[in-house]
C-alpha cells in the first residue's frame, strides 16, 4: 500500500472509531513513517539527556533503525536490509510451504504479524500500534511476494483487467490486447526481468498498491522452481476492503482497552463513505490523497485547518533535532545530530524504540513459526 492508505486511510478510520485528532494523527504518522524512515546510522554530537544511545567508534549513536531503504541505491540491496527492513515491515513471511524460500512468501494475517499486533494492542503506545498496522496492512496487498531477492518474485505475463495508473482505460485495454497477441508481451517480460530484480513486488510494478486495480500474473508454484507456472488473479478492492475491515476492528478494540484516547465529542461513525473513498477508481496518488482530505473534512472528521490533514515526512525529525536541515538528515547515515531539549519524549525517539521492539518480536516469532532467519 501507499501513503493514501497507510496515512490518510488509517487517519480517517482512527477518527471514525473515535480517536482524538492527536492520537489519530500519531497512529497514522507512525504507519506511514515506516515507508520513510531510511536513516540507519546516526552519529550524535553529544549524548541526549535522559537517553542511553549506543556507542559506535567511541561516539554516541543510534543504529539499525531503518524500516525502509532507498530502492535507487544499489548498496542498500543487501541481506540485512532485506531481512531487517523489507521482510520485517513490508513482506511479513506467511510461514507456509515446504522450504525456506516458500515460507518467506508474504501472507495476509501472517501468524507473525498477528502476534505482534496483539502485543501492540496490549501496550499503551500509539507509535507501536501505527508501526504494526503498516506491516499488517501490507500482508494483504503484498501477499504472494517475498521480501528477499527470490525466485518467488520472478513472475511473468503481468496484466491488468482494470485501468492501470495514469493510463486511459480505452488505450490500456487496447494496448493489453495487442500486447497479448504479439511478441511484445515476451519483450515486456524480458524487460522486467532485465531491469527489475526479483525483489518484493518489483516485477509487478505498483499494481499491488493501487486500491481499485484487478490484475493477474503467472508464477512458478513448484517447490523446486521447475517452471510449473499457474495464473494468479488479484482483486485489489477485495484485499483492501478486507484489510481495512480488520484494521477498523483492531482500532475499535484498542480504543476500548485504552479509553484515554477517546474524543469525548466524537463517537463511532459509519465507515461506508471511507470505504468508498478507499476503493474509488482514482488513478494518481495525489488525487487519492486529495479525495481522502476532502472526505475527512466533509464528514467533520477533521477541519480544513488541522495539521493532521497534511503529511510531512520530516515532521518528527524536525521536532526531535535542533539542527535539522533536509540536506543533513535526508541520508542513510547522519553525522553530528543534535538532539533537542525534549528528545527523550519525542515521537522520533519513540519510533526508534518501537523499531527495536518490533524487530525483536519479529525474528523470535519467525523462528517459533518455523522460519529461522539468520542475522
Amino acid at each position: 500500500m501507499k501513503i493514501d492508505a497507510h496515512y490518510y486511510g488509517i487517519l480517517a478510520f482512527c477518527r471514525a472509531c473515535g480517536f482524538t485528532k492527536d492520537a489519530a494523527g500519531t497512529i497514522a504518522y507512525a504507519s506511514q513513517y515506516v515507508d520513510d524512515a531510511k536513516i540507519n546510522h546516526m552519529v550524535l554530537a553529544k549524548k541526549p539527556k535522559g537517553v542511553e544511545p549506543e556507542t559506535i567508534d567511541g561516539k554516541p549513536a543510534f543504529f539499525n533503525m531503518a524500516t525502509c531503504h532507498s530502492y535507487a541505491q544499489l548498496d542498500t540491496y543487501n541481506y540485512d536490509s532485506m531481512t531487517g527492513n523489507t521482510c520485517a515491515f513490508h513482506f511479513v513471511p506467511g510461514c507456509e510451504g515446504k522450504n525456506f524460500t516458500r515460507k518467506l512468501r508474504c501472507k495476509k494475517k501472517s501468524p507473525i504479524i498477528e502476534s505482534i499486533l496483539q502485543k501492540a494492542k496490549e501496550e499503551n503506545d500509539l507509535v507501536k500500534l501505527g508501526m504494526v498496522l503498516h506491516a499488517y496492512a501490507d500482508t494483504f496487498s503484498h501477499a504472494g511476494f517475498s521480501g528477499l531477492l527470490s525466485k518467488v518474485n520472478s513472475i511473468e505475463n503481468l496484466t491488468a483487467t482494470a485501468k492501470a495508473p495514469l493510463v486511459p482505460r480505452h488505450v490500456f485495454k487496447k494496448w493489453v490486447m495487442q500486447l497479448q497477441k504479439s511478441r511484445l508481451g515476451e519483450t515486456l517480460d524480458r524487460a522486467l526481468h532485465a531491469v527489475a530484480p526479483a525483489y518484493g513486488h518489483g516485477r509487478a510494478l505498483s499494481f499491488p498498491d493501487v486500491p481499485h486495480l484487478t490484475w493477474s500474473y503467472h508464477y512458478d508454484f513448484s517447490d523446486n522452481f521447475s517452471s510449473q507456472f499457474t495464473i494468479s488473479e488479484v482483486i485489489n478492492p477485495n484485499r483492501f476492503k478486507e484489510a481495512f475491515t480488520s484494521i477498523h476492528g483492531h482500532l475499535t478494540d484498542y480504543l476500548e482497552r485504552h479509553p484515554e484516547y477517546k474524543d469525548p465529542d466524537a463517537g463511532p461513525r459509519d465507515t461506508t463513505p471511507l470505504f468508498n473513498t478507499l476503493l474509488a477508481e482514482v488513478h494518481s496518488d495525489r488525487k487519492r490523497i486529495k479525495n481522502w482530505q476532502q472526505t475527512m473534512v466533509k464528514l467533520n472528521l477533521l477541519d480544513a485547518a488541522d495539521k493532521e490533514l497534511h503529511y510531512d515526512h520530516f515532521l518528527w525529525l524536525k521536532d526531535a533535532f535542533s539542527n535539522f536541515t533536509k540536506k543533513t538528515y535526508d541520508k542513510r547515515k547522519v553525522e553530528g545530530a543534535l538532539a533537542g531539549p525534549d528528545f527523550a519524549t519525542s515521537r522520533w525517539y519513540q519510533f526508534y524504540q518501537a523499531v527495536h521492539w518490533y524487530k525483536g518480536h519479529f525474528f523470535r516469532l519467525a523462528e517459533e513459526n518455523g522460519v529461522t532467519i539468520p542475522r
